[in-house]
Protein backbone atom coordinates (compact mmCIF):
# COMPACT_ATOMS: atom_id res chain seq x y z
CA UNK A 1 0.00 0.00 0.00
CA UNK A 2 2.91 2.82 -0.67
CA UNK A 3 3.14 4.99 -3.09
CA UNK A 4 6.60 6.04 -3.78
CA UNK A 5 7.17 7.70 -6.68
CA UNK A 6 10.06 9.79 -6.73
CA UNK A 7 9.38 12.89 -4.73
CA UNK A 8 11.67 14.63 -7.45
CA UNK A 9 10.03 13.94 -10.38
CA UNK A 10 7.28 16.72 -10.25
CA UNK A 11 6.37 19.90 -8.86
CA UNK A 12 3.68 18.16 -6.45
CA UNK A 13 6.84 16.20 -4.80
CA UNK A 14 9.15 19.93 -5.10
CA UNK A 15 6.28 21.45 -2.77
CA UNK A 16 7.45 19.33 0.10
CA UNK A 17 10.64 21.73 0.12
CA UNK A 18 9.66 24.54 -1.65
CA UNK A 19 6.25 25.57 0.13
CA UNK A 20 6.10 28.40 2.57
CA UNK A 21 3.85 27.11 5.44
CA UNK A 22 1.29 28.92 6.65
CA UNK A 23 0.70 29.13 10.62
CA UNK A 24 -2.46 28.04 11.84
CA UNK A 25 -3.92 28.54 15.71
CA UNK A 26 -3.09 25.57 17.68
CA UNK A 27 -5.52 26.13 20.17
CA UNK A 28 -6.33 22.47 20.77
CA UNK A 29 -10.59 23.37 21.19
CA UNK A 30 -12.30 19.62 21.29
CA UNK A 31 -14.19 18.09 18.49
CA UNK A 32 -17.86 16.91 19.13
CA UNK A 33 -17.28 13.03 19.26
CA UNK A 34 -18.09 11.35 16.19
CA UNK A 35 -19.83 14.41 14.73
CA UNK A 36 -17.49 16.25 12.29
CA UNK A 37 -18.42 19.37 13.47
CA UNK A 38 -16.09 22.59 13.60
CA UNK A 39 -16.62 25.73 14.82
CA UNK A 40 -13.48 27.62 13.19
CA UNK A 41 -9.97 27.21 12.39
CA UNK A 42 -9.12 26.57 16.13
CA UNK A 43 -10.37 23.74 16.07
CA UNK A 44 -8.92 20.41 15.84
CA UNK A 45 -9.53 18.62 12.51
CA UNK A 46 -7.69 15.43 12.83
CA UNK A 47 -6.61 13.62 9.61
CA UNK A 48 -5.30 10.11 9.12
CA UNK A 49 -2.66 8.63 6.41
CA UNK A 50 -3.11 6.05 4.47
CA UNK A 51 -0.06 5.34 2.02
CA UNK A 52 2.96 7.05 3.07
CA UNK A 53 5.35 7.20 -0.20
CA UNK A 54 6.05 10.34 -1.79
CA UNK A 55 2.49 11.41 -2.57
CA UNK A 56 1.44 10.63 0.82
CA UNK A 57 3.98 12.43 2.60
CA UNK A 58 3.70 15.17 0.24
CA UNK A 59 -0.55 15.65 0.36
CA UNK A 60 0.29 15.05 4.17
CA UNK A 61 2.16 17.41 4.62
CA UNK A 62 0.14 19.94 2.43
CA UNK A 63 -2.60 19.19 4.63
CA UNK A 64 -0.95 20.53 7.81
CA UNK A 65 -0.10 23.46 5.91
CA UNK A 66 -3.37 25.03 5.68
CA UNK A 67 -5.10 27.89 7.67
CA UNK A 68 -6.99 25.18 9.80
CA UNK A 69 -5.31 23.30 12.81
CA UNK A 70 -4.87 20.64 10.97
CA UNK A 71 -3.59 17.57 13.23
CA UNK A 72 -1.92 14.08 12.10
CA UNK A 73 -2.93 11.68 14.10
CA UNK A 74 -2.92 8.33 12.51
CA UNK A 75 -0.98 6.64 9.51
CA UNK A 76 -0.79 3.34 7.87
CA UNK A 77 1.06 1.44 5.24
CA UNK A 78 1.82 -1.82 4.53
CA UNK A 79 5.56 -1.86 5.03
CA UNK A 80 6.79 -0.11 8.35
CA UNK A 81 10.36 1.40 7.21
CA UNK A 82 7.71 3.26 4.08
CA UNK A 83 5.59 4.72 7.25
CA UNK A 84 8.84 5.30 9.58
CA UNK A 85 10.19 7.47 6.38
CA UNK A 86 7.19 9.33 5.90
CA UNK A 87 6.85 10.00 9.49
CA UNK A 88 10.34 11.67 9.44
CA UNK A 89 9.96 13.26 6.15
CA UNK A 90 6.81 14.79 6.99
CA UNK A 91 8.22 16.01 10.33
CA UNK A 92 11.53 17.46 8.51
CA UNK A 93 8.92 18.90 5.86
CA UNK A 94 7.14 21.29 8.44
CA UNK A 95 10.29 22.70 10.03
CA UNK A 96 8.82 25.02 13.02
CA UNK A 97 5.03 23.38 12.75
CA UNK A 98 5.70 19.63 14.51
CA UNK A 99 3.41 20.16 17.01
CA UNK A 100 0.72 19.70 13.77
CA UNK A 101 1.91 15.58 14.44
CA UNK A 102 0.54 13.95 16.76
CA UNK A 103 0.90 10.48 15.77
CA UNK A 104 1.49 8.23 19.09
CA UNK A 105 3.23 4.73 17.80
CA UNK A 106 0.03 2.82 18.76
CA UNK A 107 -1.12 4.27 16.03
CA UNK A 108 1.59 4.48 13.49
CA UNK A 109 -0.09 0.78 11.73
CA UNK A 110 1.12 -1.46 9.21
CA UNK A 111 -0.34 -4.33 7.17
CA UNK A 112 -3.32 -4.70 4.48
CA UNK A 113 -5.94 -4.35 7.29
CA UNK A 114 -3.82 -1.05 8.86
CA UNK A 115 -6.39 1.40 6.76
CA UNK A 116 -9.30 0.27 8.89
CA UNK A 117 -7.92 1.24 12.64
CA UNK A 118 -6.14 4.41 10.83
CA UNK A 119 -9.63 5.49 9.29
CA UNK A 120 -11.32 5.09 12.73
CA UNK A 121 -9.30 8.19 14.49
CA UNK A 122 -9.39 10.88 11.92
CA UNK A 123 -12.04 13.27 11.03
CA UNK A 124 -10.26 13.42 7.10
CA UNK A 125 -8.90 10.72 5.74
CA UNK A 126 -5.91 11.07 2.66
CA UNK A 127 -5.62 8.17 0.59
CA UNK A 128 -2.37 7.69 -1.38
CA UNK A 129 -1.93 4.18 -1.59
CA UNK A 130 -1.37 2.74 -5.02
CA UNK A 131 -4.00 3.26 -6.64
CA UNK A 132 -5.90 -0.64 -6.98
CA UNK A 133 -6.98 0.31 -3.50
CA UNK A 134 -8.48 3.68 -3.66
CA UNK A 135 -11.84 1.84 -3.86
CA UNK A 136 -11.41 -0.71 -1.01
CA UNK A 137 -10.26 2.48 1.07
CA UNK A 138 -12.18 5.18 0.07
CA UNK A 139 -15.39 3.00 0.95
CA UNK A 140 -14.09 2.48 4.32
CA UNK A 141 -13.59 5.76 5.01
CA UNK A 142 -17.29 7.24 3.69
CA UNK A 143 -18.72 4.04 5.59
CA UNK A 144 -16.54 5.49 8.23
CA UNK A 145 -18.69 8.99 7.98
CA UNK A 146 -15.07 10.80 7.04
CA UNK A 147 -14.07 13.51 4.83
CA UNK A 148 -11.80 12.52 2.34
CA UNK A 149 -8.48 13.50 0.03
CA UNK A 150 -7.59 11.04 -2.11
CA UNK A 151 -5.07 10.74 -5.04
CA UNK A 152 -5.90 9.84 -8.89
CA UNK A 153 -6.66 7.67 -10.12
CA UNK A 154 -9.59 5.88 -7.83
CA UNK A 155 -9.36 2.37 -9.56
CA UNK A 156 -8.04 -0.01 -11.50
CA UNK A 157 -10.89 -1.64 -13.47
CA UNK A 158 -14.38 -1.48 -14.08
CA UNK A 159 -15.63 -3.12 -11.19
CA UNK A 160 -13.52 -0.58 -8.83
CA UNK A 161 -14.70 2.31 -10.74
CA UNK A 162 -18.40 0.94 -9.47
CA UNK A 163 -17.66 0.53 -6.24
CA UNK A 164 -16.06 4.51 -5.83
CA UNK A 165 -19.44 5.51 -7.71
CA UNK A 166 -21.36 4.08 -5.61
CA UNK A 167 -19.41 4.94 -2.18
CA UNK A 168 -19.58 8.35 -3.91
CA UNK A 169 -23.74 8.84 -3.68
CA UNK A 170 -23.28 7.87 0.05
CA UNK A 171 -20.19 10.70 0.62
CA UNK A 172 -23.31 12.99 -1.02
CA UNK A 173 -25.77 11.58 0.97
CA UNK A 174 -23.66 12.06 4.40
CA UNK A 175 -22.56 15.49 3.22
CA UNK A 176 -19.19 14.69 3.85
CA UNK A 177 -16.52 16.17 1.14
CA UNK A 178 -14.39 14.53 -1.13
CA UNK A 179 -11.58 16.06 -3.17
CA UNK A 180 -9.01 13.75 -5.34
CA UNK A 181 -5.74 14.39 -6.72
CA UNK A 182 -6.66 16.14 -10.30
CA UNK A 183 -5.04 19.06 -8.99
CA UNK A 184 -5.28 21.10 -12.51
CA UNK A 185 -9.21 21.84 -11.50
CA UNK A 186 -7.48 23.68 -8.40
CA UNK A 187 -5.03 25.74 -10.66
CA UNK A 188 -5.89 29.07 -11.66
CA UNK A 189 -4.84 28.93 -14.90
CA UNK A 190 -6.62 26.30 -16.02
CA UNK A 191 -9.90 27.15 -13.67
CA UNK A 192 -9.48 30.97 -15.93
CA UNK A 193 -9.66 28.72 -19.17
CA UNK A 194 -12.31 27.05 -18.30
CA UNK A 195 -14.08 29.11 -17.47
CA UNK A 196 -13.64 31.08 -21.33
CA UNK A 197 -14.00 27.70 -22.71
CA UNK A 198 -17.55 27.44 -20.96
CA UNK A 199 -18.57 31.06 -21.85
CA UNK A 200 -17.82 30.39 -25.61
CA UNK A 201 -14.30 31.82 -26.44
CA UNK A 202 -13.78 28.95 -28.70
CA UNK A 203 -17.19 28.10 -29.32
CA UNK A 204 -17.74 24.65 -29.89
CA UNK A 205 -15.43 22.20 -29.59
CA UNK A 206 -14.96 19.98 -32.31
CA UNK A 207 -11.56 18.18 -31.16
CA UNK A 208 -8.70 17.99 -28.49
CA UNK A 209 -5.22 16.48 -28.30
CA UNK A 210 -3.87 15.29 -24.78
CA UNK A 211 -0.08 14.57 -24.19
CA UNK A 212 1.76 12.69 -21.56
CA UNK A 213 5.25 11.65 -22.93
CA UNK A 214 8.29 11.36 -20.52
CA UNK A 215 11.11 9.08 -19.78
CA UNK A 216 9.18 7.39 -17.11
CA UNK A 217 9.66 6.42 -13.59
CA UNK A 218 11.29 4.28 -10.86
CA UNK A 219 12.68 0.90 -10.78
CA UNK A 220 12.91 -0.91 -7.19
CA UNK A 221 15.22 -4.15 -7.84
CA UNK A 222 13.46 -7.47 -6.25
CA UNK A 223 15.29 -8.59 -3.05
CA UNK A 224 16.04 -12.04 -0.90
CA UNK A 225 13.19 -12.76 1.06
CA UNK A 226 10.39 -10.98 -1.01
CA UNK A 227 7.06 -12.62 -1.52
CA UNK A 228 5.96 -11.88 -5.01
CA UNK A 229 3.04 -9.56 -3.57
CA UNK A 230 5.82 -7.99 -1.76
CA UNK A 231 7.93 -7.25 -4.88
CA UNK A 232 5.15 -6.19 -7.13
CA UNK A 233 3.63 -3.79 -3.94
CA UNK A 234 7.36 -2.47 -3.89
CA UNK A 235 7.00 -2.16 -8.06
CA UNK A 236 3.31 -1.27 -8.13
CA UNK A 237 3.34 1.00 -11.18
CA UNK A 238 4.50 -1.60 -13.10
CA UNK A 239 1.27 -3.50 -12.74
CA UNK A 240 -1.93 -3.11 -13.85
CA UNK A 241 -3.92 -4.18 -11.02
CA UNK A 242 -2.09 -2.15 -8.55
CA UNK A 243 -1.31 0.77 -11.05
CA UNK A 244 -3.52 0.97 -14.14
CA UNK A 245 -0.88 1.44 -16.64
CA UNK A 246 0.70 4.57 -17.02
CA UNK A 247 -2.36 5.89 -18.89
CA UNK A 248 -4.21 5.54 -16.12
CA UNK A 249 -1.76 6.69 -13.37
CA UNK A 250 0.10 9.54 -15.11
CA UNK A 251 -1.98 10.51 -18.07
CA UNK A 252 -5.52 10.47 -16.29
CA UNK A 253 -4.44 14.44 -15.79
CA UNK A 254 -4.59 15.40 -19.28
CA UNK A 255 -7.76 13.55 -20.07
CA UNK A 256 -9.41 14.56 -17.14
CA UNK A 257 -8.80 18.48 -18.92
CA UNK A 258 -10.59 17.27 -21.94
CA UNK A 259 -13.63 16.18 -19.86
CA UNK A 260 -13.72 19.24 -17.63
CA UNK A 261 -14.25 21.28 -21.39
CA UNK A 262 -16.82 19.11 -22.58
CA UNK A 263 -18.09 18.63 -19.78
CA UNK A 264 -18.60 14.75 -20.70
CA UNK A 265 -17.10 11.46 -21.50
CA UNK A 266 -16.25 9.67 -24.15
CA UNK A 267 -18.11 6.70 -25.14
CA UNK A 268 -16.36 4.87 -27.06
CA UNK A 269 -12.41 4.38 -27.54
CA UNK A 270 -9.93 2.43 -30.09
CA UNK A 271 -6.10 3.06 -30.10
CA UNK A 272 -3.17 0.76 -30.26
CA UNK A 273 0.08 0.96 -28.00
CA UNK A 274 3.00 -1.56 -27.18
CA UNK A 275 6.09 -2.36 -25.45
CA UNK A 276 9.25 -1.57 -28.02
CA UNK A 277 11.40 0.01 -25.33
CA UNK A 278 10.77 -1.27 -21.74
CA UNK A 279 10.77 -4.67 -22.17
CA UNK A 280 12.77 -6.44 -19.31
CA UNK A 281 11.66 -8.17 -16.72
CA UNK A 282 12.04 -5.17 -14.56
CA UNK A 283 9.09 -3.51 -15.76
CA UNK A 284 5.94 -6.36 -14.90
CA UNK A 285 3.15 -5.78 -17.35
CA UNK A 286 2.69 -2.75 -18.71
CA UNK A 287 2.85 -0.88 -22.18
CA UNK A 288 5.51 1.76 -22.54
CA UNK A 289 3.09 4.21 -25.51
CA UNK A 290 -0.27 4.39 -25.46
CA UNK A 291 -2.34 5.94 -28.69
CA UNK A 292 -5.90 6.55 -28.31
CA UNK A 293 -8.46 8.20 -30.53
CA UNK A 294 -11.91 8.84 -27.74
CA UNK A 295 -15.08 9.42 -29.36
CA UNK A 296 -17.64 11.50 -27.21
CA UNK A 297 -21.34 11.52 -28.14
CA UNK A 298 -21.94 15.11 -29.99
CA UNK A 299 -18.81 13.66 -32.37
CA UNK A 300 -15.38 15.87 -30.75
CA UNK A 301 -12.55 13.25 -30.83
CA UNK A 302 -10.06 13.57 -28.66
CA UNK A 303 -6.56 12.14 -29.92
CA UNK A 304 -4.51 10.97 -26.67
CA UNK A 305 -0.66 10.29 -26.31
CA UNK A 306 1.03 8.78 -23.42
CA UNK A 307 5.00 7.03 -23.73
CA UNK A 308 7.26 6.18 -21.35
CA UNK A 309 10.49 5.86 -23.47
CA UNK A 310 13.89 7.61 -22.56
CA UNK A 311 15.57 10.20 -25.30
CA UNK A 312 11.85 10.83 -26.73
CA UNK A 313 9.97 14.18 -27.08
CA UNK A 314 8.98 15.40 -23.60
CA UNK A 315 5.43 16.89 -23.84
CA UNK A 316 2.57 16.98 -21.09
CA UNK A 317 -0.35 19.14 -22.51
CA UNK A 318 -3.96 19.85 -24.05
CA UNK A 319 -4.89 21.58 -26.74
CA UNK A 320 -8.24 22.25 -27.76
CA UNK A 321 -9.99 23.06 -31.04
CA UNK A 322 -13.32 24.76 -31.11
CA UNK A 323 -15.02 26.58 -33.88
CA UNK A 324 -13.78 30.40 -32.79
CA UNK A 325 -10.58 29.17 -31.60
CA UNK A 326 -7.98 27.03 -29.64
CA UNK A 327 -7.35 26.39 -26.34
CA UNK A 328 -3.36 25.88 -25.55
CA UNK A 329 -3.27 24.84 -22.19
CA UNK A 330 0.57 24.57 -20.58
CA UNK A 331 1.05 27.97 -22.45
CA UNK A 332 -2.75 29.26 -20.91
CA UNK A 333 -3.48 31.09 -23.86
CA UNK A 334 -6.57 31.20 -26.31
CA UNK A 335 -6.41 32.07 -29.78
CA UNK A 336 -8.66 32.30 -32.45
CA UNK A 337 -8.66 30.14 -35.82
CA UNK A 338 -5.92 32.28 -37.46
CA UNK A 339 -4.05 32.69 -34.37
CA UNK A 340 -4.61 35.85 -32.73
CA UNK A 341 -4.13 35.78 -29.13
CA UNK A 342 -7.54 36.96 -27.62
CA UNK A 343 -6.67 35.67 -23.94
CA UNK A 344 -3.37 34.76 -21.96
CA UNK A 345 -3.09 34.39 -18.09
CA UNK A 346 -0.58 35.99 -16.46
CA UNK A 347 1.51 33.27 -14.95
CA UNK A 348 3.16 35.47 -12.19
CA UNK A 349 -0.65 34.97 -10.82
CA UNK A 350 -0.43 31.30 -11.02
CA UNK A 351 -0.99 29.55 -7.70
CA UNK A 352 0.12 26.42 -6.24
CA UNK A 353 -2.74 24.25 -6.90
CA UNK A 354 -1.01 21.02 -5.11
CA UNK A 355 -1.55 23.10 -1.72
CA UNK A 356 -4.44 24.58 -2.94
CA UNK A 357 -6.46 20.83 -3.09
CA UNK A 358 -6.04 20.75 0.67
CA UNK A 359 -6.38 25.08 1.29
CA UNK A 360 -10.15 24.71 -0.20
CA UNK A 361 -11.17 21.30 1.16
CA UNK A 362 -9.70 22.16 5.12
CA UNK A 363 -11.38 25.93 4.87
CA UNK A 364 -14.86 24.22 3.61
CA UNK A 365 -14.46 21.64 6.79
CA UNK A 366 -13.97 23.66 8.78
CA UNK A 367 -16.83 26.19 7.89
CA UNK A 368 -19.52 23.08 7.64
CA UNK A 369 -19.35 23.63 3.97
CA UNK A 370 -20.14 20.16 2.24
CA UNK A 371 -19.57 21.16 -1.55
CA UNK A 372 -16.46 19.30 -3.01
CA UNK A 373 -18.14 16.15 -4.91
CA UNK A 374 -14.50 15.32 -6.66
CA UNK A 375 -15.41 11.57 -6.32
CA UNK A 376 -17.81 10.67 -9.50
CA UNK A 377 -15.81 13.34 -11.70
CA UNK A 378 -12.71 10.99 -10.86
CA UNK A 379 -14.00 8.37 -11.02
CA UNK A 380 -15.55 8.85 -14.60
CA UNK A 381 -12.36 10.73 -15.72
CA UNK A 382 -10.09 7.51 -14.52
CA UNK A 383 -12.68 4.75 -15.97
CA UNK A 384 -12.08 7.29 -19.21
CA UNK A 385 -8.03 5.56 -19.09
CA UNK A 386 -9.18 2.61 -18.48
CA UNK A 387 -11.27 2.54 -21.66
CA UNK A 388 -8.49 3.70 -23.34
CA UNK A 389 -6.16 1.03 -21.65
CA UNK A 390 -8.86 -1.67 -23.01
CA UNK A 391 -8.68 -0.03 -26.37
CA UNK A 392 -4.95 -0.52 -26.94
CA UNK A 393 -4.41 -3.77 -25.01
CA UNK A 394 -7.45 -5.51 -27.30
CA UNK A 395 -6.46 -3.22 -30.21
CA UNK A 396 -10.63 -3.17 -30.65
CA UNK A 397 -13.08 -0.74 -30.15
CA UNK A 398 -14.72 -0.75 -26.90
CA UNK A 399 -17.78 1.25 -26.02
CA UNK A 400 -17.74 3.01 -22.76
CA UNK A 401 -21.42 1.23 -21.27
CA UNK A 402 -20.57 -2.08 -22.03
CA UNK A 403 -17.26 -1.62 -20.81
CA UNK A 404 -18.23 0.31 -17.30
CA UNK A 405 -20.90 -2.00 -16.64
CA UNK A 406 -18.74 -5.11 -17.37
CA UNK A 407 -17.98 -6.21 -14.03
CA UNK A 408 -14.29 -6.73 -15.08
CA UNK A 409 -12.17 -6.96 -11.63
CA UNK A 410 -8.40 -7.81 -11.85
CA UNK A 411 -7.75 -7.70 -8.19
CA UNK A 412 -7.14 -10.12 -5.85
CA UNK A 413 -9.80 -11.88 -4.13
CA UNK A 414 -7.53 -11.58 -0.53
CA UNK A 415 -4.73 -9.82 0.61
CA UNK A 416 -1.45 -10.95 2.25
CA UNK A 417 2.18 -11.13 1.30
CA UNK A 418 1.33 -14.65 1.19
CA UNK A 419 -0.99 -14.40 -1.15
CA UNK A 420 -0.72 -14.98 -4.98
CA UNK A 421 -0.64 -12.30 -7.14
CA UNK A 422 -3.17 -11.98 -10.07
CA UNK A 423 -0.30 -12.28 -12.50
CA UNK A 424 2.82 -14.26 -11.84
CA UNK A 425 6.44 -14.56 -13.86
CA UNK A 426 7.60 -17.26 -15.99
CA UNK A 427 10.35 -19.19 -15.20
CA UNK A 428 12.43 -16.66 -17.11
CA UNK A 429 11.35 -13.89 -14.71
CA UNK A 430 9.39 -11.87 -17.26
CA UNK A 431 5.73 -11.18 -17.07
CA UNK A 432 3.44 -11.63 -19.69
CA UNK A 433 1.79 -8.29 -21.31
CA UNK A 434 -1.59 -7.57 -23.14
CA UNK A 435 -1.43 -8.77 -27.37
CA UNK A 436 -3.52 -6.54 -29.56
CA UNK A 437 -5.62 -8.34 -31.37
CA UNK A 438 -5.24 -11.45 -28.68
CA UNK A 439 -6.02 -9.87 -25.58
CA UNK A 440 -10.22 -10.06 -25.78
CA UNK A 441 -12.48 -8.55 -23.20
CA UNK A 442 -15.43 -9.27 -25.35
CA UNK A 443 -16.68 -11.87 -27.16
Amino acid sequence: MTNDVNQKQTGRREFLKTTSLVAGGLMAAPLISGANYFSGADDVIKIALIGCGGRGTGAATQALSTKQNVQLVAMADAFKDRLDNSYNNIIEALEDKKSRVQVKEENKFTGFDAYKHAIALADVVILATPPGFRPIHFEEAINQNKHVFMEKPVATDPAGIQRVLAAAEKAKAQKRNVVVGLQRRYQTSYRELMKRVQDGAIGDITSAQAWWNNDGVWVHPRQAGWTEMEYQMRNWYYFVWLCGDHITEQHIHNLDVINWAKNAYPVRAQGMGGREVRVGKDYGEIFDHHFVEFHYADGTILNSQCRHQKGTMSKVDELLIGTKGKVFCDAANITDNKGKLIYQFDKTKENQPYQNEHDELFAAIAKGDYKFWDAERGAKSTMTSILGRMATYSGQVVEWDQAINSGINIMPSTFSFDTVPPVKPDANGMYAAAIPGVTKYFV
